[in-house]
């Protein structure tokens, strides 16, 4: 009956309301799952640490999309939030999609409706479409190139300069992106909830107190946040600059999640989150952290809730990120 009852209210709770058995061993317990069912795991950096460390594969939405695709697996277990599931579907439409809570949602995606997406569009009819990959499938269908955090220059500058351009969802990207490439382009009003509410003067003040620690910050923060960092960069490549740099400290201007992957790689030096413009001493998604390993084990266990996509949507949102890809691969990305 618990069963029965759980899946009846899946789409109001998001996830499989089943009683997981304390004792139970969830490691064990997924890994048996992993290969009884030939699925794997994919974690987003944001991930609670627990999920991450049990994940076959940890990175960005799309680089986990990509690697999937590439995998023999029949089920992909997606712990990150419902725009990056359903990226994984559009690329492995053969292969079962799971999200171990379906109100993982994310504020950005959720700042770009659709319908009122394509009216903003529709008064841009010259204008080309941009979007950032962190959008809904159905934004995606109404763009004409995905571009990452990573490549999102290369895509913009592939773009002849005659040719005017809205840039979605992002503004804070999208501002930094008309200061790097000095295109002005049409941006749509949306942002991160997480990036957007850093506070430049509890960033400045611990940097007083840590005057040797580097700054680094995902572009999806606001420009004055920005405007003190020291290097600037999607997650991976934070993850890669705090490996590479001499510098023994790092105040960290994103998610707090990367910060297991920055501590495993870099044991021998210190990471500080940059705290965000409320009480927190540090700034957690709250989509992200719906994931459990509770939920992760339950989902695969019942193999719900499952992404499903309408094709018509599926193959609309596929060309974007194919045409996306074309221009990173002749840019040697």
């Amino acid at each position: 009956m618990e069963i029965a009852d759980a899946k009846k209210n899946l789409q109001r709770k998001g996830f499989l309301d089943i009683a997981v058995d304390p004792s139970l061993d969830l490691f064990a317990a997924i890994e048996d799952l992993k290969k009884k069912k030939n699925a794997i795991v994919l974690a987003h950096y944001y991930q609670e640490p627990d999920i991450q460390d049990i994940a076959d594969y940890i990175g960005d939405s799309l680089g986990l999309s990509q690697q999937a695709a590439k995998t023999d697996a029949d089920i992909i277990v997606f712990a990150g939030v419902h725009f990056m599931a359903e990226t994984a579907k559009i690329l492995s439409p053969q292969k079962k999609v799971l999200l171990p809570d379906l109100k993982a949602g994310c504020s950005l995606a959720d700042s770009a409706p659709p319908e009122l997406f394509k009216k903003f569009r529709d008064k841009y009819p010259d204008h080309i479409v941009i979007s950032y990959i962190n959008c809904s499938a159905g934004i995606k269908a109404l763009s004409d190139i995905i571009c990452t955090s990573s490549n999102a220059e290369k895509i913009i500058e592939s773009v002849p300069k005659d040719q005017p351009i809205i840039f979605a969802p992002d503004r804070n990207l999208g501002a930094y992106l008309i200061k790097k490439t000095g295109r002005d382009m049409v941006l749509w009003n949306g942002a991160c909830m997480v990036h957007e509410i850093f506070s430049l003067e509890k960033i400045t003040k611990l940097k007083v107190r840590h005057p040797e620690a580097k700054i680094i910050a995902h572009p999806e923060c606001e420009p004055a946040v920005l405007a003190i960092a020291d290097y600037i960069g999607s997650t991976t490549a934070l993850l890669k600059y705090s490996k590479k740099d001499s510098a023994k400290e790092f105040i960290v201007v994103t998610e707090t999640g990367i910060l297991h992957q920055m501590e495993k790689d870099n044991p021998e030096k210190t990471f500080i989150p940059a705290p965000p413009n409320n009480a927190c001493a540090c700034n957690d998604c709250p989509h992200m952290k719906l994931n459990t390993l509770e939920k992760l084990y339950l989902c695969m266990e019942y193999e719900q809730p499952e992404i499903t996509m309408d094709e018509q949507l599926r193959v609309a949102a596929l060309k974007p990120i194919e045409r996306m890809l074309k221009i990173s691969a002749e840019a040697g990305l």
